[in-house]
């Protein structure tokens, strides 16, 4: 009787943890055919807007970054480093503008591109200046000298961290969840290094480089509100039209002293 009882307890047993595990399988199965409703451009109708970002006035003078103290970066340098927070290109445009639609694709959920963006520490400096990324999508971190660095993200509505990052090692990854304009990045080992990063819900975004232009491709159409956002000056908006298939401009000037 006692081996009777025992027996049944075991198949009883038996019988529930199948049951949950065939449960949870069902489950899982469901979770992972549930694929989420992104929305699809159509290339057919798909428009851009491209412009170039003007600097107008004095530009203020380029400081000298005192790397003296540090050997082993002023070796990296082949020439005396300056601060690069406001770079005038030699056409009178302005380096490291961040352009991006600001609004008008509410409603729309975008796919995280699948390729990482590339994030550099080279001759002591962040490389580039300025990062657009989105939610979701691979940050690569990798450090190209010879010297010991740190990357210090200080966002308002993203996890703050703070990774040091020795020469040779292989490359971080990181991600951000949620949409954030402006996060200051330094490192805390060189005090001259910084950076911003810009986590957008949607891959509609530009950087202005040595030409200070920007494009913004394959665009539904639609009204959108374009913003130009640099680290010193005040941002600017601009209300843009795209048309179906249709290529528009969007010009700014920034003014210094």
């Amino acid at each position: 009787m006692r081996l009777f009882v025992v027996a049944a307890v075991i198949v009883v047993l038996v019988g529930c943890s199948g049951g949950s595990s065939t449960s949870e399988h069902k489950a899982e199965e469901k979770k992972a055919g549930e694929q989420k409703a992104y929305f699809k451009v159509d290339p057919a109708t798909a428009g851009s807007i491209k412009g170039k970002v003007s600097f107008q006035g004095k530009a203020p003078a380029m400081q000298k970054i005192r790397m003296e103290s540090e050997e082993d970066c002023m070796k990296l340098q082949k020439a005396a480093p300056t601060d690069p927070t406001v770079t005038v290109n030699g056409n009178g445009t302005l380096r490291n503008v961040f352009v991006y639609i600001k609004s008008g694709l509410e409603g729309k959920d975008f796919e995280p591109v699948k390729a990482p963006v590339k994030f550099d520490q080279r001759g002591c400096m962040f490389v580039p200046r300025v990062v657009g990324i989105q939610a979701a999508q691979t940050l690569e971190i990798v450090n190209s000298d010879s010297v010991q660095h740190n990357v210090h993200p200080m966002p308002r509505k993203n996890r703050e961290w703070n990774q040091a990052q020795a020469p040779g090692a292989g490359p971080l990854e990181r991600e951000f969840a949620q949409p954030e304009v402006g996060i200051p990045v330094k490192c805390n080992v060189h005090a001259w290094m910084r950076a911003y990063f810009h986590v957008m819900p949607h891959p509609y975004f530009d950087s202005t480089t040595d030409q200070g232009t920007f494009e913004i491709k394959n665009l539904p159409p639609g009204e959108y509100v374009v913003e130009a956002w640099h680290e010193k000056y005040p941002a600017q908006e601009q209300k843009i039209t795209v048309a179906a298939s249709g290529a528009a401009t969007a010009d700014f000037t920034f003014k210094g002293e």
